[in-house]
């Protein structure tokens, strides 16, 4: 006979980053300098007939709305915080806000592309002068913006507890950034790298001649910026898809839960938040415990926020 209880070691689904609100106040802080420099751009092209300031402003356009994504992704997860309609909480709809931008960063990509292609096949003429002038105003943006951004938390700290089970506790924290942060910034370096490429290959193209140098340099950056693209799809999806949070915390929780006849057959560990994990198990053993004293184990481990634990007696 099975006797069976599930208990929940805390209620509280706050699982939000730990500077979720300074990343958010700096997130804003990039839009209004995005959107204020767009405008100034395409002010600027319409009056002076520009058409390096003119596509510059509106290619700021599109990286002010994947910034705009990103401050209301932080907003959005503030205000909904104590909401029971979130089961766990809206840690990750950060995460979500990160994989919409990463979509937005790799249609740049192939915007980028698309258009030095058609310049490698029909050269356009160049106001070498103006462009560099404009890519250099980009890039002084993009470098301001990007300093804002600076996460901190890629700064990583390994810890170590030494606990009374005989194992170590480390400190997972570094394991789980702020992907919505991360996709930010990776829209304003995308930018300032494209910035840096395009003023060398217009130096070069302009004391060299070679027309084609622009567009060539265009293509190199369409694919740098995809693959970052790529890159943070796949870290924001996987934490959409729950997938496995970190493999050597799980072999820390295993660890302490296995003591004497006590046999977890059963483990889910996925990430509800930046820095925040929630773990549910299973334990069989022929002299069950409460559901307290497992979790007692497994107190101290940084990073895991929401335990469950179900005990079953072993049927022999």
């Amino acid at each position: 006979m099975h006797s069976r209880s599930i208990e929940q070691w805390t209620h509280d689904h706050a699982f939000l980053g730990d500077r979720h609100d300074q990343n958010e106040r700096r997130t804003w802080l990039v839009v209004i300098l995005t959107l204020v420099m767009m405008v100034g751009e395409i002010v600027a092209g319409s009056l002076f007939g520009s058409m390096a300031l003119l596509a510059d402003g509106w290619h700021m356009g599109t990286h002010a709305a994947a910034l705009g994504i990103a401050a209301f992704a932080y907003r959005f997860a503030r205000r909904h915080l104590g909401s029971s309609h979130f089961t766990f909480g809206t840690g990750k709809f950060g995460d979500l806000a990160a994989f919409a931008s990463a979509i937005i960063l790799g249609l740049i990509a192939v915007e980028i592309a698309y258009e030095s292609v058609l310049r490698l096949i029909t050269p356009v003429p160049i106001v070498y002068g103006e462009a560099i002038a404009v890519a250099a105003l980009g890039l002084c943006v993009n470098l301001a913006s990007a300093w804002l951004l600076r996460d901190s938390h890629d700064h990583h700290h390994h810890g170590h507890a030494h606990d009374d089970h005989g194992d170590h506790g480390h400190d997972h924290h570094h394991h789980h950034h702020d992907n919505n942060l991360r996709a930010a910034y990776v829209h304003v370096m995308a930018d300032a790298a494209t910035s840096v490429l395009a003023i060398g290959a217009l130096v070069a193209a302009m004391y060299s001649g070679w027309a084609w140098a622009d567009p060539a340099v265009g293509l190199i950056g369409s694919a740098v910026i995809a693959s970052w693209a790529f890159g943070l799809i796949k870290t924001s999806g996987a934490v959409l898809l729950d997938v496995r949070a970190d493999e050597k915390l799980e072999r820390v929780i295993r660890a302490r839960m296995e003591i004497g006849e006590d046999r977890v057959t059963d483990l889910h560990l996925w990430q509800v938040g930046p820095g925040h994990c929630a773990v549910l198990l299973s334990v069989v053993s022929d002299q069950p415990k409460q559901p307290a004293v497992y979790k007692r184990r497994l107190a101290g481990l940084k990073g895991l926020s929401h335990v469950t634990v179900e005990v079953e007696t072993c049927a022999h």
